[in-house]
């Protein structure tokens, strides 16, 4: 692999594995609302939030991080303005207090913050104004959880937290995006071959803090205790506890415990879906650190490359393209070679590729066990060449064909799937 590609790949792995603290939608949220605070210089008088659609839909039913049992974009745009560190983005909720919990709560029942759907904007989008006597402050995010496309007070850029506006996410060293130069091919190659001492601290992060929110939700009584569900039903199977692991961490994170995970594509239940099944079974198949790194590299950027082609926020589970990175990487520990290695990502898409997202909620858990057991038997059926044919359903000639099939199924397919889903949610729609 030539250098370009080995230093995309590496910065394409830092630049998703990142920490954030709950769900990544009212994180999103709180986190324009904390810019818009402080740009504007003073905790706004009022505050308004413009969403998307998608946002919306993932905060509606999700329990805010540290906001002691709060739900909905009020509560997050709120105590994002009341309390939130700009300075921390995806953390930006860390060190609120019971102060700002009672000052958000106050606010929340004298209609201080006001919200609506934005429409024709992308799937995910979030702009929060505050205002504050004759001053006015913007804050826009766009695409990604912390791309800030609009930071201005009274109409002119500000920068805020060492935080500018700007457009996209970045180009690669060639001019292209990074994400599009990714391959199955460019991911097993660099997985093989690269210094391991590369990439250690991003994935040793990863696998530590996912763990220990995974074994919060399977000590505790989280959500609706899907981990501790599965692993007590058969606790020495390892299939079953892979599943468990990954599930229990969702159970945690999705009904407000405040400990942080590091994610993958926007996603705290995608990022530990990456990590936890693969540590499960590398600790099985008693394999050393430095090849349970290898096999979480492959997952994570396997997650990335599907997630690519879906879009930030779909209809489409994320939990899916986060299960057929896993699968990748369980292939990789129990020797699979480069065509078990694709046969495993198209058997698990074939399987579970019409899991729909609606919203962030507790059940989310139960979506990432299906995930997972999808992507171990595609594992097996990959390990024993009993795969899915191209022609059956979407699956193509080839494994990047299916990964892209797929992606435009829940980028442009389940669009209309997307916006039905929400007008039942918010009682638009009556069925």
């Amino acid at each position: 692999m030539d250098q370009t590609a080995y230093r995309t790949h590496v910065a394409i792995l830092e630049q998703e594995l990142v920490c954030a603290l709950g769900c990544t939608e009212p994180i999103a949220v709180a986190y324009a609302a904390a810019l818009a605070r402080a740009a504007l210089g003073e905790v706004p008088g009022h505050l308004s939030v413009a969403c998307s659609g998608n946002i919306i839909k993932n905060v509606k039913s999700v329990t805010v991080p540290n906001s002691g049992g709060m739900r909905g974009i009020e509560a997050a745009a709120t105590l994002g303005a009341v309390g939130g560190d700009e300075a921390r983005a995806l953390e930006v909720l860390e060190a609120i207090t019971d102060e700002h919990r009672a000052v958000t709560s106050r606010l929340l029942d004298n209609s201080y913050c006001s919200v609506e759907l934005a429409e024709g904007v992308p799937n995910l989008y979030v702009r929060a104004i505050a205002t504050g006597g004759t001053h006015v402050a913007v804050a826009c995010i766009e695409e990604r959880h912390t791309n800030v496309t609009e930071l201005t007070r009274d109409g002119e850029p500000v920068e805020v937290a060492g935080v500018r506006a700007h457009a996209s996410r970045g180009k690669g060293e060639g001019g292209e995006e990074p994400h599009a130069t990714l391959s199955l091919e460019s991911i097993w190659e660099f997985a093989h071959t690269l210094d391991v001492e590369d990439v250690r601290e991003v994935i040793e992060n990863q696998l530590r803090l996912n763990e220990e929110i995974s074994i919060e939700g399977l000590t505790g009584n989280w959500g609706a205790r899907i981990g501790k569900t599965l692993l007590a039903t058969r606790p020495h199977d390892i299939s079953c506890g892979a599943r468990a692991l990954a599930a229990a961490g969702s159970d945690a994170r999705m009904s407000g415990c405040a400990m942080p995970v590091v994610i993958n594509s926007g996603s705290g239940n995608q990022g530990i879906t990456c990590s936890m099944p693969v540590l499960a079974y590398a600790r099985e198949l008693e394999k050393p650190q430095d090849e349970l790194i290898r096999a979480t590299v492959l997952s994570n950027l396997v997650s990335v490359h599907v997630k690519y082609f879906i879009g930030e926020l779909s209809a489409f589970c994320g939990a899916v393209s986060a299960g057929a990175g896993a699968g990748a990487g369980i292939c990789y520990l129990r020797g699979g070679t480069f065509a078990q290695f694709e046969a495993t990502i198209v058997n698990t898409l074939a399987n579970v590729g019409g899991i729909v997202c609606d919203g962030a909620k507790p059940s989310c858990a139960a979506k990432i066990s299906a995930a997972v057991d999808a992507a171990i038997l595609g594992c097996d059926m990959a390990l024993a060449d009993d795969n899915f044919l191209a022609g059956e359903g979407l699956v193509g000639t080839n494994a990047e064909e299916t990964i892209r099939s797929m992606g435009y199924v829940g980028r442009v397919g389940m669009h209309p799937t997307d916006v039905e889903i929400l007008n039942i949610m918010i009682g638009k729609t009556e069925v």
